[in-house]
């Protein structure tokens, strides 16, 4: 009687643990974590709020717009994607860590789908429990990994490995020309900013123009009191073109306007400014205007047809959406996301996920250029447009174009 007491305990707790294991996404039978038989659970870290005002919260919009019209399509092998949104690491590494393993260990996520924040700290922890994770790989903590697939592929890539030139190369076919033109690269303190320095100012040499300065002294946290200092520090150097590797509106607004001021001619360029919020505030339109934005994708002035279905596809989910740079950012890369989940086939689990990304998988979209892994851990893609403000408004000043990459040089 006893041992068939024990036998009937024993089927009710693998019962319990099984009903437990679907609640979590997962099943009894082994199956990957955040898939059932219908859903793939998806989950995202982004930089929602900072102290410097930088804030990448559109890029929920845009992966919950490209996931919704998969869903809206069946879904991927009949599955539809649950997407439970997306934590805020407040521009803290250790919070996008902590982000990170809620969304694995309590969400039961299968994958983090966008991440997009400057400082994420959750690389080491996605990496080791094998969890794949797409978005904007600004840093060096989404280089050289199994996991982590930047839409534009490894944007600080390691010496002698490729580095892009494509934004050098634009804005010399912009300007007529890189032959005899000087460019200085500003960037704040912070570990992702300086790498970008790097790549950057390299990107503009390979294109011909001189470098006559990288500087860093700018602090991470917030903008500097007084931007003189560093004003004249550029101004010395008569550049024609000083580009920005800066996480924030505050600090572009800020680095323009004495530079304005000061009685700068030349060039402005960033990475960030083609934001249309900036444009509210007239104060920050002044100081933008005439800037040369750099995105990583087609802008979305553009008569692509993949920039319209981007553009039904938000307004499906969120009518009357501003489009944004960061927006556009998790949409591309859930879109890259569902490629490879697509695939991966009907029997997902991580291990397959990951075979196929990082087996010889590529993919072509006039969006955002082209993606290929593993090579895409290591370096760009090599793809970007050139966006200026004039009048108030973004004018595309040189459709997305893919350029070979370079050696990076120590």
């Amino acid at each position: 009687m006893r041992k068939r007491m024990i036998a009937v305990l024993a089927a009710a707790g693998l019962a319990a643990a099984a009903c437990a294991a679907e609640q979590s996404g997962g099943t009894a039978s082994g199956a990957a974590s955040g898939v059932t038989g219908t859903s793939i659970k998806i989950g995202g870290v982004l930089t929602k709020t900072s102290a410097s005002g930088y804030s990448t919260k559109d890029a929920e919009i845009g992966a919950k717009a490209r996931f919704e019209r998969a869903n809206a399509a069946g879904g991927v092998h009949g599955r539809k994607i649950e997407f439970v949104g997306a934590e805020d690491d407040t521009q803290d590494a250790a919070k996008g860590d902590a982000a990170a393993k809620k969304l694995v260990q309590k969400d039961g996520v299968f994958a983090l789908v966008p991440v997009h924040a400057p400082n994420f700290g959750g690389a080491a922890f996605l990496e080791q429990q094998g969890v794949p994770w797409f978005g904007w790989a600004t840093g060096p903590q989404w280089c050289g990994t199994t996991t982590g697939f930047g839409y534009n592929g490894c944007l600080a890539p390691k010496a002698g490995a490729g580095s892009q030139t494509w934004w050098g190369r634009q804005m010399a076919d912009l300007l007529g020309g890189a032959q005899g033109k000087k460019v200085w690269v500003q960037t704040s303190d912070s570990s992702g900013s300086k790498y970008g320095g790097k790549t950057i100012s390299q990107s503009f040499e390979a294109a011909g123009f001189t470098l006559v300065g990288v500087d860093s002294s700018l602090p991470a946290a917030a903008p500097p009191p007084d931007w003189l200092p560093h004003v004249n520090k550029i101004m010395a150097t008569k550049p024609d073109v000083v580009v920005s590797v800066i996480a924030g509106t505050k600090f572009n607004a800020g680095l323009y306007a004495g530079l304005k001021k000061a009685g700068y001619q030349g060039v402005l360029t960033d990475a960030t400014s083609y934001d249309a919020n900036i444009l509210k505030d007239p104060a920050q339109a002044q100081a933008f205007e005439g800037v040369i934005a750099a995105p990583m994708f087609e802008p979305f002035e553009s008569t692509a047809p993949e920039i319209e279905q981007l553009r039904k596809d938000v307004e499906a989910v969120a009518p009357g959406t501003q489009l944004t740079q960061h927006l556009a950012i998790g949409y591309w890369a859930a879109d890259i996301f569902l490629k490879v989940a697509d695939q991966a086939g009907k029997d997902l689990t991580r291990e397959k996920f990951l075979s196929v990304a990082n087996g010889t998988f590529s993919y072509e979209n006039a969006g955002f250029g082209r993606i290929a892994y593993p090579k895409d851990h290591d370096e760009p893609n090599g793809c970007g447009a050139l966006v200026k403000i004039s009048g108030g408004a973004f004018q595309v000043a040189k459709n997305m174009k893919c350029f070979d990459n370079v050696p990076l040089k120590p």
